[in-house]
């Protein structure tokens, strides 16, 4: 038999549902799914099997207008993983349809190479009827030719398998790149320190998400076949450390507690995690902050 093997971007405006379509592609948590905008910072690539296809997704951050430096480092990773994919799929929510967002999107694509295979997936199709979904799919079409067009609900899994198999039979004739047991080639610590910052995001409101950053600083295996995880949350203000740390402590607890549950879910064993805050009022404007990311600190110049 025969084996395939490439990468498929996903790209869309914030909350488009990428992360959530990712996670269901893969079978597996690797991205943060949260209902806060701008929430995916890193490359983070997941890899699905299907048939003797090896489909490896770069869930890039969601694209909108860049205000600040991060901003502009996250627009940045998200072309760059367009431009270096097999496949890009575009998508978008159906209830929202074109939006500016989308519009601003699609002028871009303009940019990829001329032989770059597009397809546009169209989510949340349960919100809306019929006639105005196929109205949608006419108009989108008629603004970019789109290869395939995919009616899906990333949360319910509609349309998800045949998006999969589609995407599984025009990837490349190529040897598998990841060994078959291995769904993110994100670092472990990489993965921990997302999965603590989407219980932070949920736990925080309005701005204040944006201007934390989350680092593991050190991961150690015990003989018990447990793992101390110590991690270190960056934000911008003094005034920002009381609102995470919470009354009497009660905030960072809760974190804690979530972020740790899911991290021993996701392993499967016993972890042991500490979490310490730290003011760092330029953090933004640190590019080691940002290697942590897998961002590029350069890519946010303006």
């Amino acid at each position: 038999m025969t084996t395939r093997a490439g990468f498929v971007a996903l790209i869309g405006e914030p909350n488009a549902g990428k992360s959530t379509l990712l996670n269901r592609m893969v079978g597996a948590k690797v991205s943060i799914v949260t209902h806060k905008v701008q929430t995916t910072r890193a490359r983070i690539r997941g890899v699905a099997l299907e048939g003797e296809s090896q489909i490896v997704f770069v869930d890039t951050p969601g694209l909108f207008k860049p205000r600040r430096r991060l901003d502009r480092a996250m627009v940045a990773a998200a072309w760059g993983g367009a431009a270096d994919a097999d496949i890009v799929v575009l998508l978008i929510e159906a209830h929202r349809g074109i939006s500016e967002g989308v519009k601003h999107i699609l002028e871009s694509l303009k940019g990829l190479n001329p032989d770059q295979k597009v397809a546009l997936a169209i989510n949340k199709i349960d919100k809306v009827k019929s006639d105005s979904l196929l109205q949608l799919t006419e108009q989108m079409n008629s603004l970019h030719p789109f290869v395939q067009t995919f009616m899906i609900s990333a949360e319910r899994g509609h349309g998800v398998p045949a998006l999969r198999e589609w995407l599984a039979s025009k990837l490349p004739e190529s040897p598998w790149l990841y060994p078959e047991d291995q769904i993110a080639d994100l670092p472990m610590r990489m993965i921990a320190a997302e999965m603590t910052r989407e219980k932070l995001t949920l736990r925080l409101h309005q701005e204040l998400p944006y201007q934390l950053t989350v680092e593991t600083e050190a991961w150690e295996e015990r003989k018990d076949g447990s793992c101390r995880v110590d991690q270190i949350i960056y934000v911008m203000r003094d005034g920002h450390k009381g609102i995470l740390l919470g009354k009497r402590g009660e905030t960072i607890k809760a974190v804690s507690k979530a972020s740790r549950e899911e991290l021993e879910e996701f392993l499967g064993r016993k972890v042991h995690l500490f979490l310490q805050v730290k003011v760092r009022p330029n953090w933004l404007d640190e590019a080691e902050r940002y290697s942590e990311m897998g961002l590029d600190f350069k890519d946010g110049n303006t």
